[in-house]
Parts: structure tokens; sequence; C-alpha cells
């Protein structure tokens, strides 16, 4: 029986379909979809705009206490736009499907994949829970509790929960956690295929991916700083800071503490006990004299207010210890609740006039397939386009494990 020919819109689900198994961190975070983007006129760069839940005070006492509304927004740009070009012939258009998708589509949509998913790691920069010490790979059950411990502490959801770790630490911690009881088919999937994989310490999955990040620590020194002034006002995102040397650096994505300044459980408000880790979130460099101001997350609010992060202010001359030694690069691995991380992917326009085109949408990821002739050259270029965005929208619920 003659094979007949694949149609445009087959290729492109089979590439969608292998896109979405590829992925690793994007395939476990929260996906939205928004066909708006492919309007005409419509702009790449436009946003989505993500509300958070309501936060107020419970109040003692028969007497009515009226709360204006907290609700939070975030604003998701969906602008990185991400292609890889491939040729096919009208010969190999007469393959069956799964021939087609293993010699020409799968090499070059895993690619695609590890590099979206690289993008979406870089979110670690937004989180500030942090366990594990930097420079020691994780090996031990301990490091994964301790992460969900600070999920806990922060009122995440219990599920679904999720792990991504990079090589060094999935073979740590398969050969550190061997002797644990487990049952005998989590015990043989893991000695065959050396992987975590699901149902692991109240995880839904641990999954070891390449696309990892590695995070290189400025030239300050770890434990030389203290806070210049006490901070104030409710809402402060930036801590001035003293006793560096002129011109040390500090790097989006460091994490630091302040001596006395506890985080609190967003329910109850009362302190966890253990101190408030704070996320720089713009590089910084000292001046002359010393001082950097660090603009942080979470925003600063005390236990008396609704959207509290710490117990108290930080104050004036509390020394401040960052995580890592200076100038040193460390592995940034993840466990997350779903919800702490969305990726959205928008509708690209489908061009007119062209030899084939089609967009297909699958589990909230839209793809798009251009193929066209080039008279100048001969050829049948395509090209396979994902428009997204991505964020770490509610970064309590999630925690970075250094490696």
């Amino acid at each position: 029986m003659a094979n007949s020919l694949l149609t445009i819109d087959m290729i492109t689900r089979k590439a969608l379909e292998i896109l979405e198994n590829n992925l690793v961190i994007t395939r476990t975070v929260n996906r939205q979809y928004d066909d708006s983007f492919a309007v005409e006129g419509a702009k790449i760069g436009s946003t989505l705009r993500i509300r958070l839940p309501d936060r107020a005070l419970v109040t003692d006492g028969a007497a009515l206490q009226v709360q204006d509304d907290q609700e939070q927004k975030v604003t998701l740009t969906v602008s990185s736009q991400k292609h890889i070009g491939v040729n096919f012939t009208t010969a190999e258009l007469t393959m069956q499907l799964d021939d087609f998708a293993e010699r020409v589509l799968k090499p070059r949509i895993s690619q695609l994949a590890s590099s979206i998913d690289a993008d979406v790691a870089n979110s670690y920069s937004s989180i500030y829970q942090s366990v594990g010490t930097p420079g020691t790979t994780p090996a031990t059950s301990l490091v994964l509790l301790q992460a969900q411990q600070k999920l806990n502490e922060s009122a995440a959801v219990m599920d679904p929960r999720y792990a991504v770790v990079n090589p060094a630490a999935n073979a740590a911690l398969v050969e550190g956690m061997k002797g644990l009881f487990n049952p005998t088919s989590t015990i043989s999937r893991q000695f065959k295929n050396g992987m975590m994989g699901e149902g692991i310490l109240g995880l839904n999955e641990v999954s070891m991916s390449q696309s990892i990040k590695q995070l290189t620590t400025g030239t300050r020194v770890a434990t030389a700083g203290f806070v210049k002034t006490t901070v104030s006002s409710q809402g402060a995102s930036s801590i001035v800071l003293k006793t560096y040397a002129s011109g040390a650096t500090i790097k989006a994505g460091e994490v630091f503490t302040v001596a006395d300044c506890y985080s609190v459980n967003p329910q109850t408000r009362e302190s966890t006990g253990s101190l408030q880790q704070f996320v720089v979130t713009a590089d910084a460099t000292a001046d002359g004299s010393g001082d950097v101001t660090v603009s942080v997350a979470p925003a600063i609010y005390t236990a008396s207010q609704a959207l509290a992060t710490v117990d108290s202010f930080p104050t004036a001359d509390k020394a401040v210890t960052f995580l890592g030694a200076a100038s040193t690069q460390y592995p940034q691995n993840l466990v997350y609740h779903r919800d702490a991380i969305t990726f959205a992917t928008a509708d690209l326009l489908l061009p007119q006039g062209v030899d084939m085109a089609s967009r297909q949408v699958h589990n909230g990821i839209s793809m798009r397939i251009v193929r066209q002739y080039d008279i100048n050259n001969d050829r049948m270029p395509c090209r396979i386009d994902v428009l997204y965005g991505y964020s770490a929208i509610r970064p309590a619920m999630a925690c970075r494990i250094w490696g």
C-alpha cells in the first residue's frame, strides 16, 4: 500500500508532541495560552496580567473591621520567540509519520525544547528560598525534605510538587538514597534508568535536566557586610549595605540573610524560626565608601501587615551573610509547586502565500510551522516557531537547592 502524503497539520501536531515530551522543567510548571496575539496588529512583546490570591488579616472580636483588598497582580511578558530551521523535501513527505518524525523532526525539536527549558530555568533568579550547602552536590534525602520544609513554611499547597536537578545532583541523590526503604518497583526503576523518578519524599516527580543554571556570585566577601540604614517603610524593596570594598559587586540572583530578621508564615504571620532569605534582583556595585544599595525580593512587610514577609525590619549594623563564596559558580537546582512558575505561549500569525503553514495548540503550548520555496537557491526551508514568556510569579512556592 502506497504511503499517503503527510500534511502540514500532521507534521505540526507531531512536532508539538515531540516538543512537549522533551521538555523537563517547562512540562511541570503552570502553562497558560493566549490566542489574542495572532490578531492583526498584535505586537510581539504583549503581556499577560496574572492575578495572585488576596491576603487579609484575621481580626478578633465582634466588631467588623473592613480591610482594603490586598490582591496583587504580576505581569508576564510574552516576548521570547525561538525557532529552529529544517529542510524537508516532497519525497520525505511520503514517509510514514513515525519515520519522518524520527529522521527529520526529533533531532531538531529536542534542541528547541532544551533551549526553552534553559530559559525557564532562569526563573531561579527570582526565587529567594534556598537550601543546601554551596559547593557541595546534594546527595541525601534531607536536602529534598528541607526544600519541602521551606515550601510548607510558606504555606505552599502540597500537590503537585516537583524537583529538577542537574546531572551531578541526580547521580548523587540516586546513590545517596539507595538505602532508603522504597517499594521494589521504585528501586528497580532507579537501578535500571539511573533516575529518581516519580513519587519521591512527597514530590510528584524528581527529574534530571542539563538545563539547570549556574549562578556566578559577585566579588563581595560573604560575611563582611552589615545593614547600613534601618528599613522603615512597609513594602520596601531595597536594603543599603555597608563595609564592602569599593567596586565590589553583588550579582542578581544572589541570596543573603540579615541577623535577627526572620521569615513569617503567610497564613499565621508568626515567625518560622528561620532567617528570611532575600534574593538580589539587580546587579549592584559598592561605591567608594563601601556602601551598596541592593534591590531585593520579597518586598519587606512586617507581621502587622496582610502581606507580611518578616517579623521585624532589618535594622542598622545587623550582620549580612551571603550564600556561597565570592566569585564562584554554583548550580541552582529547583524544587517547586507547579503554580510557582508560569510558562505562557501565544499564537503567531500564519503568513499568507507560502507553500505550507500550520499552527497547533496542545496542553497550553502553541507551535507554528511554515515552509516556503526559495527560488534563489532552489531549496524549501522550513521554520518551527514558539512564542512564549515565563516568570516565577509565586516565588514563595519554590526553593533552590544549591550545588
